[in-house]
């Protein structure tokens, strides 16, 4: 620092003011404009200028080809499992829906499916009490094939 600042001779000023060379040298940090402090609360999000306006380019039309993350799908997709019953066989949990397409094509209208019940449950916070819904349902063809799902959501239309 007494390098950069000249403290040996000090500038002909009055005693109430920095030094000129120390003022110069005062561009990084404090509390005037562009200095430190990190960046203000604008937190770590996707960059500046997104704001919420959605995903860019993502429309409902693209529609991908499947790519199987469980075993159990990539057997279904190379053809070695060749019907549902070889699943139930084993009681192999489906992890993906499209599985459950490969065997029975959704615009063939096959399966109906039956909402058994929508209950409540709550869970203690620190704020109060938070309510969620829980949804089971059974899926089927009619022909001997059943299934069953339940889910958890904030609202009762959306379980």
């Amino acid at each position: 620092l007494a390098q950069a600042v000249n403290l040996t001779n000090p500038p002909l000023t009055s005693p109430r003011h920095f030094p000129t060379q120390l003022l110069a040298t005062m561009g990084d940090g404090g509390f005037g404009k562009g200095g430190g402090f990190g960046d203000k609360g604008k937190g770590k999000g996707k960059g500046k200028g997104f704001k919420g306006k959605g995903k860019k380019g993502k429309g409902k039309g693209d529609e991908k080809e499947w790519m199987p993350v469980t075993k159990l799908g990539r057997l279904v997709k190379e053809g070695k499992i060749a019907t549902i019953e070889d699943i139930y066989l084993h009681s192999l949990p489906i992890k993906e829906y499209q599985i459950v397409d490969t065997f029975f094509p959704p615009t063939g209208g096959v399966l109906k499916d039956e909402v058994m019940k929508i209950h409540p449950v709550q869970k203690m916070t620190s704020a109060g009490q938070t309510n969620r819904f829980v949804c089971y349902v059974l899926v089927g063809d009619q022909n001997g094939h059943i299934g069953f799902g339940s889910k958890c959501s904030k609202e009762g239309a959306t379980a």
